[in-house]
């Protein structure tokens, strides 16, 4: 009988040996790896609106993270504003518009460097016309 005992010993012996063994390693790569993919496919989610282009440098910008609406002036003296290319004649129908659905709307200016200089005050120009008061000049910080 006590041979019995030893071989039912022996055997639970051998099955706590081979518990499988929980490797945390690989998994902490696996969550790494997660979070990596979900974070890169929220960069890729957020909607960019702005067009490329050269700004100016300027040694006091800074980011107004407020709502605004951009006015572009691309090298070649095209006028978007919000990425809709405007006609010359119907830059002030556009700005009236914006400013009748919201009266306290801010005024981005992002003018190429290379733009001609005549064309960005002319913008400028219409939007004080119009009495536009909160109007900000888009600059790159210098050093970039």
């Amino acid at each position: 009988m006590p041979a019995a005992g030893v071989k039912s010993m022996k055997l639970r012996n051998l099955r706590i040996e081979r518990s499988p063994k929980l490797m945390i390693i690989p998994m902490i790569d696996i969550i790494f790896f997660l979070l990596v993919f979900f974070m890169m496919s929220t960069l890729y989610m957020v909607e960019q609106r702005t067009l490329p282009v050269s700004l100016p440098q300027a040694a006091a910008s800074q980011a107004d993270l407020q709502k605004h609406t951009a006015i572009t002036v691309t090298r070649d003296g095209r006028v978007l504003v919000e990425q809709e290319a405007i006609p010359p004649g119907l830059l002030r129908p556009r700005i009236e518009a914006q400013l009748a659905r919201q009266a306290d709307t801010a005024f981005i200016l992002r003018a190429d460097k290379q733009a001609e200089y005549g064309r960005v005050l002319a913008v400028l120009d219409e939007l004080k016309a119009l009495g536009v008061r909160r109007i900000a000049v888009a600059t790159e910080a210098a050093g970039r």
